[in-house]
């Protein structure tokens, strides 16, 4: 095996491939890299047996062959080459990399105990890539961090129609996106779903966001993304979240209507004399406000935010400061609508579309977080 790269060029790829190995591992040779050269590309791949990732990339070949190193330490080096041509190549049992008159030789480890990649699905469908990394991540902040319940670690993608939906939920908060998606052809009618590991499908997505277009495919427990020259393949998790129809009807709900971003500031400037568990509370009255509170022993703060309210003269709620900050912080529209139902009850946040958006319609629920409000209120 021999190749010469650009030193960039080659640190990017090796940079996105060794995003999946994981930190520590009994199994030494997952900690490993596979380079394929061949026909004037390289291909890197990285697989932790639940994730595989593979990007390939021009090279000028001159011997065609395969080689796995540790990843980390292949990073490490092309972090320190000088720019530049690198001239890599396997002498022996040694791999070389070589540049600006830099050389190094790293160890390999036994290729034929590198795990076999999974056969990547058929993509049957496409989705803008910053689009759905946009998606992904405003879904995301949802998704359990404990994976003492799995299926809660998880981001539920439902394909139906001309329409992709992620979902994820902690039992604290329910947050939901649409966004649109075009099937194949090939593609029958009926609805797709698969619960994704929240924080692979993140990485992933974040990965892909400037490939253009992402195609997706699903098949035997596994979910594939094709970004071109970027690819991905996740194990998909077992079970699903429970749908959000019940939870998200809010019939006899006051509402209110607020600038997003003036009330994430008021939230986060009255939310730093809130301790651990210490709610801030929302106090909306007709009158067209929002009073903002929070404190803790004898340190509190308040701040007014302009609110219009209708379906009732007054509404008194409080949130976990952390929760509503993530929510708020989620949303890219200039307001949002907030249905409550009162303290202990659950509120739905939805983002309205700008005005003249949507066909005039601003209460096209594409993004929406469900937080369940403080039952004591302080």
């Amino acid at each position: 095996m021999q190749f010469r790269i650009d030193r960039g060029v080659l640190t990017e790829a090796v940079g996105w491939a060794a995003r999946v190995l994981p930190a520590r591992t009994p199994v030494p040779v997952l900690g490993g890299l596979l380079l394929e050269a061949a026909g004037g590309r390289l291909s890197i791949s990285g697989f932790d047996l639940e994730t595989a990732v593979r990007i390939e990339t021009e090279a000028q070949t001159t011997a065609d062959g395969r080689v796995v190193v540790l990843g980390r330490r292949l990073l490490d080096i092309c972090r320190v080459l000088p720019d530049g041509p690198v001239s890599c190549g396997l002498e022996g049992t040694r791999f070389t990399v070589e540049a600006g008159g830099t050389r190094f030789g790293l160890s390999t480890l036994p290729l034929e105990e590198y795990p076999t990649l999974p056969v990547e699905p058929q993509p049957q469908a496409s989705v803008d890539a910053a689009a759905f990394a946009t998606a992904v991540g405003q879904i995301a902040v949802a998704a359990n961090r404990d994976d003492t319940l799995p299926v809660l670690t998880g981001i539920q993608l439902r394909l139906d129609g001309d329409a992709m939906t992620l979902a994820a939920s902690d039992r604290y908060r329910y947050a939901v996106r649409q966004l649109e998606w075009k099937p194949d052809a090939s593609v029958t009618d009926g609805t797709v779903e698969a619960l994704v590991p929240a924080r692979r499908l993140l990485d992933v997505a974040r990965s892909l966001a400037r490939s253009g277009r992402v195609r997706i495919g699903l098949a035997q427990g596994l979910i594939g993304f094709d970004g071109g020259d970027l690819r991905a393949t996740v194990r998909l998790l077992e079970g699903r979240l429970p749908r959000n129809g019940s939870l998200f009807d809010m019939a006899g709900a006051a509402v209110a209507e607020v600038d997003c971003e003036a009330l994430t500031e008021a939230v986060r400037r009255v939310a730093v004399v809130a301790e651990a568990n210490s709610p801030v509370r929302l106090d909306f009255s007709a009158e067209g406000a929002v009073l903002l509170g929070a404190g803790y022993g004898d340190d509190v703060a308040a701040q007014r935010v302009p609110a219009a309210l209708s379906g009732a003269e007054e509404m008194n709620v409080a949130f976990n400061p952390g929760y509503l900050l993530d929510a708020l912080s989620s949303f890219e529209s200039p307001r949002v609508r907030m249905e409550l139902l009162g303290a202990g009850q659950r509120a739905l946040l939805t983002a309205l579309a700008p005005e003249g958006a949507d066909g005039g319609d601003r209460s096209h629920a594409v993004h929406q977080h469900l937080l369940i409000s403080v039952r004591q209120l302080v």
